[in-house]
């Protein structure tokens, strides 16, 4: 059981494609996890299906146990039936020794079962070693899988800046602002020079009614007629 190879058996071209491509290392990283959650599944049954034998085994051993001593228990009985005169003693010696046959047959099988539940019990460790290795695995590539979305997101947050960077640089953005801000400068100093020539127009304007003024001449003609009416022109 070969997680990882399993894991990154995919086409030397494809994994290239797959290192251009953040998305498809988290997606291979999804399906090992995956991957590795079944084979738990398995080991976790297969686990539980070996417990199961070698439980049995156990409980076959204890039985077997139980009837090698109970024969041994009624060999002895059936002797000490001899000595109150219950039974015969080439009676009691037929039935003792067949009683001792079973009690070996049963302690044959008991060792028999004994045998196997020791080899039960030793699949059992190494199952339970393979499932923690399968959960610890399980655990580091889950977290590898959350710090590797976290540096997708980052690169892509990176990407995306560096790449609006680029266009603005691309489209002469910055030299366009330049150029706005030189134009925006040669129309306030335009509009201010057309300020200073509407002045100075005006100025020249003022002085020349001011010199064609006749409003004081007019005043002047009008108080003499006026004084010469009255007779006071004498005065």
């Amino acid at each position: 059981m070969n997680i990882f190879s399993r894991l990154f058996k995919i086409g030397e071209a494809e994994a290239n494609s797959a290192i251009d491509k953040m998305e498809d290392p988290i997606k291979m990283t999804e399906q090992g996890i995956r991957d590795m959650k079944q084979d738990l599944e398995k080991s976790l049954e297969a686990l539980a299906q070996v417990k199961a034998l070698a439980i049995r085994a156990k409980n076959e051993q204890d039985e077997f146990q139980d009837k090698a001593e109970d024969y041994h228990n009624k060999a002895i009985l059936i002797l000490k039936k001899v000595e109150k005169e219950q039974i015969e003693s080439a009676e009691a010696d037929r039935l003792a020794k067949q009683a001792l046959v079973k009690k070996e047959e049963a302690q044959l099988q008991a060792t028999r079962a004994k045998t196997e539940a020791a080899k039960f019990n030793e699949s059992v460790a190494q199952l339970e070693n393979n499932i923690q290795n399968i959960k610890s695995n399980i655990s580091n590539w889950e977290n590898e899988l959350k710090t590797l979305k976290a540096r997708v997101k980052v690169s892509n947050a990176t990407k995306n800046l560096n790449k609006q960077m680029a266009e603005i640089d691309s489209t002469s953005t910055v030299s366009m602002l330049e150029r706005m801000k030189e134009k925006v400068a040669q129309e306030e100093a335009l509009a201010e020079a057309y300020g200073d020539i509407a002045h100075t127009s005006k100025s020249i304007d003022d002085e020349i009614n001011q010199a064609a003024d006749s409003s004081d001449v007019k005043a002047n003609d009008d108080l003499s007629k006026l004084k010469e009416q009255l007779g006071l022109n004498n005065k």
